[in-house]
């Protein structure tokens, strides 16, 4: 197949050489002409993916309509906020014939829409049937060293998604199907809102069990909001669910968690998020959650105390203590 990745950070960087030892013909876009230089210089993504061999055969362009010319698949791995602007860059007569994956995590803020969603709302000549979702937990840093993972991908076609899945399956990435796209993206979406409370648990000196109940009870305000959009609720006890949350919440390779930690610490958001190189999509997806809730009365109390952290500058302890003095209620899963 000839495959084009929209997007040189580390997860793209990852795919890319992944489909290339799959056996696929390879081009990787990075926007940045100078650091697209630099990759084709060394073969080496030393900011988002360091030490890992980027082979000679993938073509590295800067050139957007020269990658995605004549491809059978685009992955879209670009960070969520920032697709709308990549895609208007594309003519869609040029991906008419083209699977259009997307890998990023994230709800858009303005639109309050999906990657699919987006997509569609770009390429509107597009079917569908031709939009696909990858998901799952899987850091970019452990695919590219062949750490055992599996993901799901998703498509409102079936025939679609098995393509995918054979083409990205091999003995280290374990590939799934889904015809669920929305439980899919919204899984792997607002579970980064949850990871930045988990990563705020670490930080304020919290335990185990305190995180394990920011687990359980996130996946209930997950289901509830995806179920609401039209997600099957099944979907968010799989890896696009639960899985992605676990490996978010607890890694240490976890932009999203990262943030929370530093919150915890007692440092300011702007001040965090100038300090790091790559994007935790949690942030931004704050916001979209919230509006989301509100949108669709969707009770949704730790992402909300987590937005209000953030952009409401609300002291972590008192979060976590009127997340705790609630009203009692009995234990239901969404």
């Amino acid at each position: 197949m000839k495959i084009s990745v929209i997007g040189a950070g580390g997860w793209g960087t990852a795919l890319a050489v992944l489909l290339f030892k799959n056996g696929h013909e390879v081009s990787l876009w990075e926007y940045d002409q100078n650091y697209c230089e630099e990759l084709i210089k060394f073969r080496e993504n030393r900011i988002y993916l360091p030490s890992i061999n980027i082979p000679d055969e993938i073509f590295i362009t800067n050139n957007l309509n020269e990658a995605i010319f004549g491809k059978n698949i685009i992955v879209l791995a670009i960070p969520a906020q920032y697709l709308r602007s990549a895609l208007s860059k594309i003519n869609c007569s040029d991906v008419r014939n083209s699977i259009i994956l997307n890998v990023a995590k994230g709800i858009e803020k303005n639109s309050l829409l999906t990657m699919s969603g987006v997509i569609k709302d770009v390429f509107r000549d597009i079917s569908e049937d031709q939009i696909a979702t990858l998901s799952g937990p899987s850091h970019a840093e452990e695919v590219a060293r062949k750490i055992p993972t599996a993901v799901v991908v998703a498509s409102k076609s079936i025939k679609t998604a098995t393509a995918i899945q054979s083409v990205f399956i091999n003995s280290y990435f374990r590939v799934y199907s889904s015809t669920d796209i929305i439980g899919v993206e919204l899984g792997g979406s607002i579970k980064n809102v949850i990871a930045i409370g988990a990563g705020i648990i670490d930080g304020a000196n919290f335990g185990d069990n305190t995180k394990a109940a920011i687990l359980t009870r996130g996946v209930a305000e997950i289901s509830r909001l995806g179920i609401k959009l039209g997600a099957k609720p099944e979907t968010f006890g799989g890896l696009s669910g639960i899985g992605d949350l676990i490996v978010t919440c607890m890694s240490k390779h976890s932009r999203n968690r990262y943030v929370g930690e530093q919150i915890g610490k007692g440092k300011k958001l702007k001040e965090i998020l100038s300090s790091m190189k790559m994007v935790a999509e949690g942030v931004d997806t704050a916001v979209s959650v919230n509006n989301l809730a509100k949108k669709y009365d969707a009770e949704m109390p730790i992402c909300s105390e987590v937005y209000k952290v953030l952009f409401e500058d609300k002291d972590p302890i008192k979060a976590t203590f009127d997340l705790m003095t609630r009203d009692m209620k009995p234990e239901i899963y969404w």
